[in-house]
């Protein structure tokens, strides 16, 4: 009789454990091919992204249409940007489940950054009225934090083949390709290292809001008007 109670208890935890193990599987297989959890730590990409939202990240996004400038990318700074810790938390850890595969493990090489120049794009700082010029134009970013300067920061990069020119929306408090010029790869990263464009907020809920696409890159330059 001992023997026949304990065996449903045997089966339960192997069922358990079975469906730990496909949990892990899955939620890894999404990860890698379609999308993934982000949790934001820093203030670097306000108003768009706060301190501590949680971000969906689509990694098909990048097949089914190319960045274009004005895209926010989450890519690994390995070899860029990474290690770049000035206290301005440009870093996301991940977010989604248990260990590296469910997202219990953080990433301190894993970035969030809004693309201003694209391979080939000269970037600039600044024009006569303060503004950013891609090529010669000056760059329209309604999406800047309030108050802050396109950059106090003067610069003037030409971004190579492959390769972006990356910066935070909050820019007094971000760390982004303007800290790293003279450095190795000066700041640009390689496109190959971009994971994906974030395509949703889903944390706090009461700002579960879908994250949209700037307009085409032949619009978001000003005609100097």
């Amino acid at each position: 009789m001992d023997q026949t109670k304990r065996q449903p208890r045997k089966l339960g935890w192997r069922f358990a454990l079975l469906a730990f193990v496909l949990a892990v599987v899955i939620s890894g297989v999404i990860r890698s091919l379609w999308l993934d959890v982000y949790f934001i730590p820093s203030a670097s990409m306000e108003p768009l992204f706060r301190e501590g939202d949680r971000i969906v990240v689509s990694r098909t996004e990048l097949q089914a249409e190319p960045i274009r400038r004005g895209d926010v990318v989450v890519f690994d700074g390995r070899g860029t940007f990474a290690p770049l810790n000035s206290g301005k938390g440009p870093v996301l850890d991940f977010l989604a489940g248990a260990g590296h595969w469910l997202g219990l493990a953080g990433s301190d090489s894993t970035y969030v950054k809004r693309v201003i120049g694209l391979p080939g794009d000269e970037v600039v700082c600044c024009d006569a009225s303060g503004r950013l010029t891609v090529n010669g134009q000056p760059l329209a970013e309604p999406y800047l934090y309030a108050g802050d300067a396109p950059s106090e920061q003067r610069f003037s990069a030409a971004v190579p083949a492959g390769r972006l020119w990356l910066m935070g929306d909050h820019r007094s408090m971000s760390a982004d390709s303007r800290s790293l010029l003279g450095a190795p790869g000066g700041g640009m990263v390689p496109l190959d290292r971009v994971v994906g464009r974030p395509v949703q907020i889903v944390w706090p809920l009461d700002r579960f809001t879908a994250v949209g696409r700037p307009a085409a890159a032949a619009d978001t330059t000003t005609n100097g008007q």
